[in-house]
């Protein structure tokens, strides 16, 4: 029996962006179950819940003080009980993510660490003297991904400590026993109450270089520097963590944020003794062109036993933006995602992008990401594509809030809000449902996994997998293809099968039926 991750289509929750419950402007776990029958009208199988653990939010969660408790903000742990069952009532897996390369400044372990040297916490963090006269000078030249130096000291005896992200988000040291115990513990918390599974936060880091030497001289502190990231020795840990998840019944599930560039390397996180699966951001970064387009998806199929495509998320810019905004960005994602949902493995959304949602633009004075605030405002950071789901149109909050959104909404939100497209057939909203109902009958004919590229034009993507024929046109203009089948799906009006001619029109994507 194929397992229920390897097909499905799972959304992601930012928790503070969804939906408030108790009008206090961020959004909560009683605020998603709330919600549910969207996401079950929708027709998604699985969704991934942001960190909504206990945590001073200098990184909005992901800087985590207690891995097995709910912060107050968003609810308690019978808060999340209710979700779970209600979710699970409703036929909606659930996964929760993880954050085991850092703990928060705020973290018990951390705190004592911190405050007395002498502390054998301070083993379970990588602290170092300093260089230089007085050891003012960090340990090493590394560079934190969210701007600035990767090192921070605040200790009383002078010793710096590693924040490959903030300084609020220390690094925990891997090599130390007692911190894969402790995750162990976190991960057995989590499934003992039933989730189904966990997104792992940057899995591909945690090890670190033991020496801690300098990133060589003409290169820089990249995503994939072997000196900071992607170290053969967390593919043994993924080893012991599917010995711990395998352990339950009900097919629970690992996705690895495996923030890579080279497929090759990030096919190594998934086995059937490693991860489930591992996020391609290769598609991510694709622009809108056939040829692109097409690449990685054949280095998606080629490459990942179970194969994942994702178009946006949290942490980049909506992909309506990225294909040109307004309309048009509408019009070319929607389209992608056509291609994206007919290929076997899962598809991964973000909320808000079955309403068409644009990247905002969030004041300046507004802006709150950790990145705006280490780089100087030199990099604007994530927040625009994280601001709060628009429910309805003319409602106080837009039906997000009854208080102040903890960030404001985008130009487009009360245009785009969900009351408005249920009521337009041809909204986006309304295109996302048709097509993860038309996926789903499809699926249930049994397409297997194989898939064939077809051969149509330099500005066409075409793919068949069994009975389905998926074709993407990203011309200008309409293109007719000999192709027979009939016409169970499209993207945009215009489409149309007449006399073994098939009709895609320009920046749109058709199904077809053969055979």
């Amino acid at each position: 029996m194929q397992t229920w991750w390897r097909d499905a289509v799972v959304y992601e929750v930012y928790v503070r962006s969804f939906a408030d419950s108790d009008g206090d402007g961020v959004g909560d776990l009683d605020g998603v179950r709330a919600r549910l029958p969207h996401l079950v009208d929708l027709g998604v199988d699985a969704i991934w819940l942001t960190p909504f653990y206990r945590s001073p939010m200098a990184d909005h969660g992901y800087d985590v003080a207690d891995h097995t408790d709910v912060d107050p903000l968003f609810g308690d742990l019978a808060a999340f009980d209710r979700l779970l069952a209600d979710a699970h009532a409703s036929g909606i897996r659930v996964i929760v993510d993880v954050v085991p390369n850092h703990t928060s400044v705020a973290h018990p372990w951390f705190v004592e660490a911190l405050g007395d040297p002498a502390s054998p916490l301070r083993d379970r963090f990588v602290f170092r003297d300093g260089q230089g006269p007085g050891g003012t000078e960090p340990p090493n030249n590394w560079s934190s991904v969210f701007g600035g130096r990767a090192w921070t000291r605040e200790s009383p005896d002078g010793q710096w400590y590693l924040h490959l992200f903030d300084s609020s988000q220390p690094d925990l040291d891997w090599h130390h026993p007692a911190v894969p115990e402790e995750m162990h513990r976190v991960l057995r918390f989590w499934l003992d109450r039933g989730v189904d599974g966990f997104r792992i936060d940057v899995a591909h880091s945690l090890f670190k270089n033991p020496d801690l030497s300098d990133i060589p001289a003409g290169t820089t502190n990249s995503i994939d520097n072997p000196h900071v990231w992607d170290r053969d020795e967390v593919l043994a840990l993924y080893e012991q963590w599917r010995e711990v998840v395998d352990g339950y019944d009900g097919d629970r599930m690992m996705v690895g944020e495996v923030f890579l560039f080279d497929i090759e390397r990030v096919a190594r996180y998934v086995s059937d003794r490693r991860l489930h699966q591992a996020f391609n951001f290769l598609v991510m970064l694709a622009p809108w062109d056939a040829g692109a387009l097409r690449e990685v998806v054949e280095s998606g199929l080629k490459h990942l036993v179970a194969p994942t495509w994702v178009l946006s998320n949290h942490d980049l810019p909506r992909h309506v933006t990225r294909f040109g905004g307004g309309d048009l960005g509408r019009r070319r994602g929607l389209a992608v995602t056509a291609l994206l949902l007919a290929l076997p493995g899962s598809t991964y959304l973000y909320q808000g992008e079955e309403l068409g949602l644009e990247e905002a633009d969030v004041p300046k004075h507004l802006r709150q990401d950790p990145i705006w605030v280490r780089t100087g405002g030199t990099l604007p950071g994530r927040d625009g594509c994280r601001t709060p789901i628009p429910w309805q149109a003319e409602a106080p909050g837009l039906g997000f809030t009854s208080g102040e959104p903890w960030l404001p909404f985008g130009a487009d939100a009360a245009d785009r809000a969900v009351d408005l497209q249920r009521q337009d057939p041809a909204s986006v909203l309304n295109a996302y449902r048709r097509l993860l109902a038309t996926r789903a009958a499809v699926l249930r004919e049994n397409p297997g996994d194989d898939v064939t590229f077809l051969e149509l034009g330099d500005q066409v993507v075409g793919v068949q997998r069994g009975p389905l024929v998926a074709v993407l046109n990203t011309a200008d203009a309409a293109v007719e293809l000999a192709l027979a089948g009939e016409l169970i799906a499209a993207t945009a009006d215009g489409a149309g099968v007449s006399g073994g001619v098939v009709t895609v029109p320009e920046a749109s994507t058709v199904w077809l039926r053969t055979g």
